[in-house]
């Protein structure tokens, strides 16, 4: 069955699913996204991404291609039509289609474009990664200042990913002006003493929708949480590391730039604080 997707108010076999070439995220990158986790054929912290949306739209001055009760619709109804036990919704909104390319805004009379579709992914919360642990390089922060809108223009990013292939690694952790900023597509934590170190928010990390609640069941579970920059040299001297992200939720990090961490597998604290993401997270979703 061909999968089906959303474009601009259809549901349609993604094989007929089209968008113009004038559209300005093809040509500017000029768009944002969300991704939202299901889990058991329901949506992980969906509000928390519809506000980050929001707050994304606002900061680019875009308009809002629909409210937020009707994009959980549309979510609910890619995820029945998909049949979707576990995986993703991928959620894009663009500036929309003018008649011509242009380096200015269009007028208000044309409209954003709006694309939704789903990804099976059986079995997302028991990743084989999770268990073993993965391995990080650091690379040079290059991207522009605003990381903390969670745009389309994601070519460094994946750029890091393969840098990070290219030496055996699993992903790339970004340092500017000596700290670590983030990873590709996560937040970056490391964990000195029962201690749970995070860089705090800010322009140059994306306000994670995973990190937020993670940090937030970390302090309910009384563990001790420091919201400050960290050096690489740091991360490797740390007892535990790991990332958050809505896709990965809370994944274990055992070696940076080639410097085993502990015993080289994933930290009791780690393991303990995906466990109880996951099971938070599951009692809530929608």
């Amino acid at each position: 069955m061909s999968r089906i997707v959303y474009v601009n108010g259809e549901y349609l076999p993604e094989e007929e699913a089209t968008v113009s070439v004038f559209d300005r995220g093809f040509l500017f990158a000029d768009g944002v996204y969300e991704v939202t986790s299901v889990l058991g054929g329901k949506l992980i912290d969906f509000d928390g991404h519809f506000q980050r949306l929001k707050r994304s739209l606002a900061e680019l001055d875009m308009p809002a291609p629909a409210a937020m009760d009707d994009l959980l619709e549309i979510h609910r109804e890619l995820v029945a039509r998909n049949e979707i036990e576990d995986g993703l919704v991928y959620l894009q909104v663009t500036r929309g289609a003018p008649a011509d390319r242009d380096f200015a805004y269009p007028g208000e009379d044309v409209a954003p474009t709006l694309v939704l579709f789903t990804q099976s992914k059986p079995g997302l919360a028991d990743s084989p990664a999770a268990r073993a642990g993965i391995k990080v390089i650091s690379i040079d922060d290059i991207r522009w200042g605003r990381r903390d809108i969670k745009t389309v223009q994601l070519l460094y990013p994946s750029m890091g990913k393969m840098m990070a292939k290219k030496a055996g690694a699993d992903d790339a952790w970004m340092v500017e002006d000596g700290f670590v900023t983030e990873g590709t597509s996560n937040n970056a934590y490391i964990v000195k003493g029962k201690k749970i170190i995070t860089r705090n928010l800010g322009n140059e990390i994306l306000h994670g929708i995973t990190r937020a609640a993670v940090l937030r069941f970390a302090r309910e579970a009384q563990m001790e949480v420091e919201e400050r920059p960290f050096t690489i040299e740091e991360a490797k001297g740390a007892d535990e590391a790991f990332f958050t992200s809505a896709s990965a939720f809370v994944m274990p990090v055992v070696s940076i730039d080639g410097v085993m961490l502990g015993d080289g597998t994933p930290g009791q604290l780690t393991k303990r604080l995906r466990e109880i993401y996951l099971d938070e997270s599951r009692k809530t979703a929608s």
